[in-house]
């Protein structure tokens, strides 16, 4: 177990690395310079002077790269001359001094993904501390859609196999599958939150959290999470009743189902005891990828319905090249990746005892 944890960090390692120097060298080449657009009109010689030392742009392209790689690092080398870039200060960084010298210290912190180029300075760890709870939020209501529905109208597809059930539930789920998640949501969108408004009580547009018309306090509207996480949920609805009722159909084929059979229990006895527990490997990797995704994919949906999340938060960045927010969202949905595909691994052993973690 121990070799199995650390050949997954050292591929984690590896993996947030190779992403951190693309992400970094592809958006540093985009054409335009980054402090003339945060001065907008309001540009002079001196503040241009002040903004390119401030964010480290007058340095060259590898010292810069080096100081982002640095201002990841949870273990950080600073300097302790003040006006530096990387001179320690309370308002960048957040960690505690190890050891220091004449010249550098080195501390323990936690990772600095700088600060946004639009909103007043706004550290990035904060715009999408605000933001990617509510990405998870649908992904997760998305995810439990898909689930729940999704497995159980597998089982009753394979169960009526080649009947006109079986082939009424293709139907809908190779629909489902084909449908674009943008036209869904306008769809969804236009019929239940405008046509039948009246009857169903759900709103067009609207995030996690509202400001009443008075302007007085947050409120929890969580009916305006229903209608993304739906729309959000249909794809990998689809594929996992197509799973699911493929591998249940070869798992009700083995010897030991026949075994059960022969003993006398019952369809649902066969299928909760035995069958089911089986069948889930696939699904389970199916899902781990869609929930990733979906931390980067809900951009259009989130969009669409005005949930103020991490995919709405990249789209607003993208108009005003917004690097710092862009690349943090980034660097996020693929450390997710990497967290999800290790705990995908767990979820296979405790599915399947033939798996071993080696």
């Amino acid at each position: 177990m121990l070799s199995y944890f650390l050949k997954k960090l050292l591929y984690a390692f590896f993996t947030l690395f190779g992403v951190v120097t693309v992400v970094f060298f592809l958006f540093n080449i985009l054409p335009g310079d980054p402090a003339r657009m945060m001065l907008d009109q309001n540009e002079n010689s001196e503040q241009l002077l002040a903004i390119k030392k401030k964010y480290g742009f007058d340095q060259p392209k590898g010292r810069q790269y080096l100081l982002y790689l640095n201002d990841l690092s949870p273990i950080s080398v600073h300097s302790t001359i003040e006006g530096d870039y990387s001179y320690n200060t309370d308002q960048k960084y957040s960690g505690v001094v190890l050891f220091s010298t004449s010249n550098y210290s080195v501390m323990l912190k936690a990772p600095y993904l700088r600060e946004s180029f639009q909103k007043s300075g706004k550290k990035v760890s904060t715009i999408l501390s605000e933001t990617l709870p509510n990405t998870v939020l649908l992904a997760v209501l998305a995810i439990g859609i898909a689930l729940f529905i999704g497995v159980f109208l597998g089982i009753i597809s394979a169960l009526f196999k080649n009947t006109w059930l079986d082939k009424t539930i293709a139907i809908i789920s190779t629909f489902g599958m084909s449908i674009p998640s943008f036209f869904s949501a306008i769809l969804f969108a236009w019929i239940f939150g405008y046509l039948l408004h009246n009857y169903t009580g759900l709103p067009m547009t609207g995030s996690l959290y509202e400001v009443d018309d008075f302007g007085e306090g947050r409120h929890l509207m969580l009916k305006n999470a229903i209608l993304p996480a739906v729309v959000l949920g249909i794809r990998p609805l689809a594929v996992v009743i197509q799973l699911m009722r493929n591998t249940l159909l070869e798992v009700l084929n083995q010897d030991y189902i026949r075994t059960a059979k022969a003993k006398g229990l019952s369809t649902a006895q066969i299928i909760y005891k035995h069958a089911l527990k089986n069948s889930l490997n696939p699904v389970v990797t199916a899902l781990s990828g869609w929930f990733a995704s979906m931390l980067a994919g809900a951009v259009f949906v989130e969009y669409i319905f005005g949930w103020n999340g991490l995919g709405k938060e990249i789209v607003d960045a993208l108009n005003t090249l917004d690097l710092p927010v862009i690349m943090g969202a980034v660097l996020i949905i693929s450390s997710s990746f990497v967290i999800i595909t290790i705990l995908v691994d767990l979820i296979y052993a405790y599915l399947d005892p033939r798996i071993k973690l080696n």
